[in-house]
């Protein structure tokens, strides 16, 4: 990495963490999405091209970000204890992948991430209305 690429390289974390930084709890859990979205379907590309380093780097990956959902979640509220069992599904599914080299049941994983992240944006964008609607009346 030649000079000017290591300086784009830091001023590109130094972004990231500043916007990680700044984010709602909302924006957090909707750029985890992203990035378990992104690693699935690299995960999924290197079991397609037979790339091992690939597809064991990218599942891991998103394994660690559906970790890191468990862990975030109120177990206060209803939702929470569904959550947790479709994300340990998630889990096992995404270990089924990479140690049988498998793409279908990370396919259905990523189907899942997908759906839920939809979720997630609609109920965001809802509580928005809600609130911006309670703030003006």
């Amino acid at each position: 990495m030649n000079q000017a690429q290591l300086q784009m390289q830091l001023q590109r974390n130094k972004y990231l963490e500043t916007t990680v930084q700044t984010a709602s709890p909302a924006q957090l859990l909707l750029m985890l999405y992203d990035g378990a979205i992104r690693f699935c379907k690299l995960g999924i590309e290197g079991i397609k091209e037979d790339d091992v380093e690939k597809k064991h780097t990218n599942l891991t990956k998103v394994q660690s970000i559906i970790f890191e959902l468990m862990s975030t979640l109120d177990k206060d509220i209803e939702v929470s204890d569904g959550l947790l069992r479709l994300y340990e599904y998630f889990i096992h599914r995404l270990t089924e992948a990479n140690t049988r080299k498998d793409e279908e049941p990370a396919e259905e994983v990523l189907n899942y991430l997908v759906d839920l992240k939809q979720t997630w944006v609609q109920a965001a964008s809802s509580m928005n209305k809600h609130v911006s609607g309670a703030s003006h009346g």
